[in-house]
């Protein structure tokens, strides 16, 4: 049962798959200073760049967990993410109003995806 990992930290991967499907650790924005929108836009971006390094895509999410530190955020986070989210596609999904780690960021999204 191999199990392979992507972008290996001291801390965590960005990536783990294994028999399949995909597992992406929470992704954040790079850049704090955006707003809902802009730190989503990036996020989903990173999603996008993983699952294709992964052998997978948005079409093949499986499951999404967001994470986001202000609930008054989530009608610019579901913008974002209705303009990304192939239509016929959308995942099993479940937002949470949380602390995040570093309190400039407003979203952190995990995704598990099956490989194409």
């Amino acid at each position: 049962m191999e199990i392979k990992r992507l972008h290996v930290g001291k801390r965590l991967s960005e990536v783990a798959i294994h028999n399949g499907t995909v597992y992406l650790a929470g992704q954040i924005a790079d850049d704090k200073t955006l707003d809902i929108q802009g730190q989503t836009r990036e996020v989903l971006a990173h999603i996008d760049r993983l699952l294709a390094e992964a052998g997978s895509d948005k079409t093949c999410i499986l499951s999404t967990t967001i994470y986001i530190a202000d609930l008054a955020d989530f009608a610019g986070m579901n913008e974002e993410w209705d303009a990304w989210v192939p239509s016929g596609h959308t995942p099993p999904r479940a937002t949470v109003e949380a602390r995040l780690a570093d309190p400039a960021w407003r979203v952190e999204i995990i995704v598990v995806a099956a490989q194409r």
